[in-house]
């Protein structure tokens, strides 16, 4: 590992899959080293994999398989910045109809369990328009949705 900080996920048994499926989905990620455990280890056995070296749009992570018992929670999350519809379209379902599962406001989880927060720049530039009015309206609209509809964002916006 070359980074100074890197982000460790625990999976039970699953860091490999997770790790591939991040860097066939998202822009600037990949699947690095993957190391096998020297011996037996109470999740598993020697020869198994323990970790992988992965990125997701370019923040370093270790997954590492730790086995069952320490689930991911909503107090961490990827926060994905996207430029359009079809992007946000794109990578929302792309975790969605993998087994993952929709929540409010942009937010889902993978099929591991880990949250994302699919985010339209848009969405953002919105809530932070200076007019309270035109803020207001754009965040009361994204209260309602689940994946986030640009357009009606924009439409709430205008008032």
């Amino acid at each position: 590992m070359t980074s100074k900080n890197t982000i460790c996920l625990w999976y039970d048994g699953t860091a490999l899959e997770a790790a591939t499926f991040y860097a066939s989905t998202f822009p600037d990620s990949a699947v690095g080293a993957v190391y096998r455990a020297p011996g037996d280890y109470p999740a598993g056995k020697q020869g198994d994999v323990l970790t992988v070296e992965f990125t997701v749009m370019g923040i370093p992570c270790l997954g590492l398989n730790g086995g069952p018992g320490v689930p991911h929670t909503d107090a961490f999350s990827f926060q994905v910045a996207t430029d359009d519809q079809a992007e946000t379209d794109r990578l929302w379902h792309a975790i969605i109809d993998h087994g993952g599962q929709a929540s409010a406001c942009g937010w889902c989880k993978d099929k591991w369990g880990l949250s994302w927060q699919i985010t339209p720049r848009a969405l953002m530039a919105a809530i932070a328009d200076p007019d309270p009015a035109a803020s207001r309206r754009a965040f009361d609209a994204m209260m309602t949705m689940t994946k986030i509809d640009i357009a009606a964002i924009e439409a709430a916006r205008r008032g």
